[in-house]
């Protein structure tokens, strides 16, 4: 996942102190003018190497699939989050303009003067690090919230399972595919999200159950939750609505019919099938398919028809 591996942001006071430090030991090791000149060296190229390497670990924002995009909006404000990583970009290539500046002054003086000229380049250098402290703050935040997202591939055909709690969705996703009703968590939803895959033909397909997301009206979502349910119109590729005609789920199939309304017109450019689960027990509905998870019932019949209204051909190697 693009934001799993992104390193430990560090505040400014810990830069400044490792910069320092380093210098402090490195200027140990020489004499003279040239302990002054290795001590900024050293600690403008811990500052400007470690600031760069804040801004370089981070994707590229607008090279991202749309889906991430909108997912890490959601949960971080990413024009802030560009703007912070933009400041300390420029913070990194201020700190090496100070160093080129003073190190000229180092090489033709005395020590004292050189010894001057050396502080007054560390207090400069400190108080750039220090104009970023919000926006290191800003960045390790972001990558905090965004590390732990589930692993999800755009670029697979992907199945997106909808409807309220109970109708059997979970159950659904776990019968046919290796989930095992293990799933990942959104930091911004109170039960997670189950992700399966499964293959058929030798084409990998991921099933997404949405539990805090499409279980609801529209309006029932807070901003954050509506923006990833926006995420997800860029991942789905086919959408599944289940109802439960019985009513045991809790819900009026009422309340249940006007969900799906509002799921098919969030999902106008994708195939929407409505499956009326639990048809062992009732099929008091009009639906696309009939089925019960429960007793295998049209389980794979399902899961075919969705596969054939993707309609996914795998992009294949060029041949001269």
């Amino acid at each position: 996942m693009i934001f799993e591996d992104l390193p430990t942001t560090p505040t400014s006071e810990e830069l400044i102190d490792k910069a320092f430090s380093r210098a402090s030991r490195a200027g140990r090791a020489q004499k003279g003018l040239d302990a002054q000149q290795s001590m900024l060296q050293t600690a403008a190229n811990i500052m400007s190497d470690n600031l760069e390497n804040v801004v370089t670990a981070w994707p590229d924002f607008e090279r991202i699939d749309p889906f991430y995009y909108e997912l890490a909006d959601a949960i971080v404000d990413v024009d802030a989050l560009r703007q912070s990583l933009s400041q300390v970009g420029w913070a990194s290539r201020q700190t090496r303009e100070i160093h080129n500046e003073y190190q000229s002054k180092l090489r033709k003086t005395d020590v004292d003067t050189a010894r001057k000229h050396r502080k007054q380049a560390f207090a400069r250098l400190a108080d750039i690090v220090e104009q970023v402290d919000e926006d290191l703050l800003r960045i390790n935040e972001a990558r905090n919230d965004l590390r732990d997202l589930p692993e999800i591939h755009p670029d697979e055909p992907t199945i997106v399972v909808a409807g309220y709690p109970n109708v059997g969705k979970s159950s659904f996703v776990n019968d046919v595919t290796n989930a095992r009703g293990e799933t990942d968590s959104y930091p911004f939803t109170t039960t997670g999200i189950g992700i399966g895959h499964f293959e058929d033909r030798h084409i990998r397909y991921q099933l997404i159950d949405t539990p805090g997301l499409l279980d609801r009206p529209p309006q029932e979502r807070n901003e954050i939750e509506s923006q990833a349910v926006s995420a997800l119109e860029h991942l789905g590729d086919c959408v599944l609505v289940l109802l439960d005609p019985s009513g045991e789920c809790g819900y009026p199939l009422e309340s249940q019919l006007e969900l799906r309304d509002a799921i098919e017109a969030q999902f106008e450019d994708v195939p929407v099938f409505t499956v009326a689960n639990k048809a062992d027990r009732s099929r008091d509905v009009e639906a696309d398919f009939y089925m019960s998870v429960e007793t295998g019932e049209n389980v794979d019949e399902v899961l075919q028809a969705a596969i054939d209204a993707i309609d996914y051909e795998p992009e294949l190697p060029f041949e001269g």
